[in-house]
């Protein structure tokens, strides 16, 4: 049985899309996530959303609880999540509103709590292969049949934020062969992992990182407005998606945790 967490999805939870929908309130062993869980159906497919940064994007990128939001998604029962992100580009051939199907991650996050086995057990998830390559293989097709433009992979760099980037270490990032830049994607995908979840990421490019010298630096207006014209395209990705998501309770990103635990 599939059932679809969804973090990030602003309109989604649009009455006209998902069937049945209804708001619950939920705590965990870890404190409230970051907004009340909106639970319904999408093309008869169970899906819960959660707004990663609360409904009225009041929470920082370090201040999120993202084992809390996690968690809820874990004991809703979740097999799969599918998240959104904002990015900006490293690279001159991924534009402002391209969609990035990131495959690795490098973490310069240095504040987050990043695993839920805190004390009595100690956990090494592998992370080799941070994300489900069977959900980011549909989310590329999709996007293909959509006629948007993607990148079938990407390695991201999630900086601890919320400043953006100085130009030595976009360039330094840009040496590092990575493609995009965010502040979100960790620990959520290693505490994914830690749960028992096959994890994909929409990254949207919304603007260039500041490795440009002909180019005046980012501003939240030009992030802003891009991920305003690019919602409609979001949505139709994921709800085009969500239909051709398949059980897999042999899937690595379900297996690993089992082996992965110091008792």
């Amino acid at each position: 049985m599939v059932k679809i967490g969804i973090i990030g999805g602003s309109g989604l939870d649009d009455p006209k899309i998902m069937k049945g929908a209804k708001e619950i309130e939920v705590g965990t062993p870890f404190g409230k996530p970051s907004s009340a869980l909106t639970v319904g159906k999408i093309e008869n497919i169970d899906v819960v959303i959660l707004a990663r940064h609360g409904k009225k994007h009041t929470i920082y990128p370090t201040g999120v609880n993202y084992q809390a939001n996690i968690h809820a998604l874990k004991e809703q029962g979740c097999t799969h999540i599918i998240v959104t992100t904002a990015c900006g580009s490293l690279k001159k051939e991924i534009k402002p509103g391209d969609f990035v199907f990131i495959d690795q991650f490098i973490d310069r996050t240095t504040k987050r709590k990043s695993t839920f086995y805190e004390k009595d057990h100690v956990t090494h998830i592998p992370m080799a292969e941070p994300f489900c390559s069977d959900l980011r293989k549909l989310l590329g097709e999709t996007a293909d049949d959509l006629n948007l433009s993607n990148h079938k992979k990407g390695i991201v760099v999630t900086i601890e934020g919320p400043r953006f980037s100085t130009k030595a270490e976009s360039n330094l990032f840009r040496s590092w062969k990575a493609d995009v830049i965010n502040m979100s994607t960790v620990p959520e995908v290693v505490l994914a992992r830690e749960a028992g979840i096959c994890y994909a990421s929409v990254a949207m490019s919304t603007d260039y990182d500041c490795f440009l010298e002909d180019r005046p630096e980012v501003t939240i207006e030009e992030v802003l407005k891009v991920m305003k014209q690019n919602a409609n395209n979001v949505k139709k990705l994921i709800i085009s998606t969500i239909p051709k998501v398949k059980g897999n309770p042999e899937c690595k990103c379900r297996q690993d945790i089992k082996t992965a635990v110091i008792s």
